[in-house]
């Protein structure tokens, strides 16, 4: 399995960057996990949006589905210029609220409700399911495949059953948009520190801090996570590719 960090920054995205968004990919399997704002512009660097085979959402706030309507743009464009892919690109997010319905666009690409509660299986991928505590119902993913296996927190708040749900994976790609001491939670937002102890508490591999801030000094993040995690901690950054 393949990581590769596409935007990595909560709220909006930094200049010339992108929010939330990541590529996953195995045996030529191309899952996009996230779709928010200027992440087309950079999965372009990467591969064509008609090589993408599904995507996922965790919820529907605009820095995680902000490009959905252009990626769609981008497939619709497409099927004029190439008539060999006419394939319905499928967008995976859950039906508990609206936005659930912007993600079926004509023939183009089709929204399919999972079921928190059942394994999605997609591809290579085996996908499970973990509601997290944001104002926005938020769902934070489990991706297996035979051998490897990717926890995404998406956006939330700490709490001890997150770290019973990534226990054992090789990496916990973990949101940190606050520093250590600071009120994360009243915005269902974790910080640093609480993204080391879920680490620690999970017994994961490699931790990727993601979902970051815009202010302060983000290797802070870094070395407040280190108190409570001491295996590999990475700073999430664009274009970063984690292989397992």
């Amino acid at each position: 399995m393949n990581v590769t960090i596409l935007g990595c920054w909560g709220g909006f995205p930094k200049v010339n960057e992108a929010s939330s968004g990541y590529l996953i990919e195995q045996d030529g399997f191309k899952l996009l996990v996230d779709c928010g704002s200027a992440v087309l512009s950079k999965l372009q660097n990467h591969l064509k949006p008609a090589q993408l085979n599904a995507v996922i959402v965790s919820h529907y706030h605009a820095d995680h589905i902000a490009d959905i309507g252009v990626l769609q743009h981008a497939l619709l464009i497409d099927s004029f210029t190439d008539k060999t892919k006419s394939e319905t690109l499928p967008i995976y997010g859950h039906d508990e609220d609206e936005g659930f319905q912007a993600l079926t666009y004509k023939n183009i690409t089709k929204g399919i409700a999972y079921d928190p509660e059942k394994e999605l299986k997609t591809g290579p991928f085996s996908i499970s399911f973990f509601k997290t505590d944001h104002p926005a119902p938020c769902y934070a993913m489990k991706i297996k495949t035979e051998n490897d296996t990717v926890v995404y927190t998406a956006d939330t708040a700490y709490s001890e059953e997150l770290s019973s749900f990534a226990r054992g994976a090789d990496v916990l790609l973990a949101e940190s948009n606050f520093y250590k001491g600071m009120d994360g939670a009243s915005a269902g937002h974790m910080t640093s520190e609480q993204a080391g102890r879920i680490a620690r508490e999970a017994s994961i591999n490699t931790l990727v801090l993601t979902h970051l801030p815009h202010f302060g000094n983000l290797e802070q993040l870094v070395s407040e996570a280190s108190e409570q995690f001491d295996g590999t901690i990475l700073l999430a950054a664009e274009n970063m590719e984690i292989g397992l």
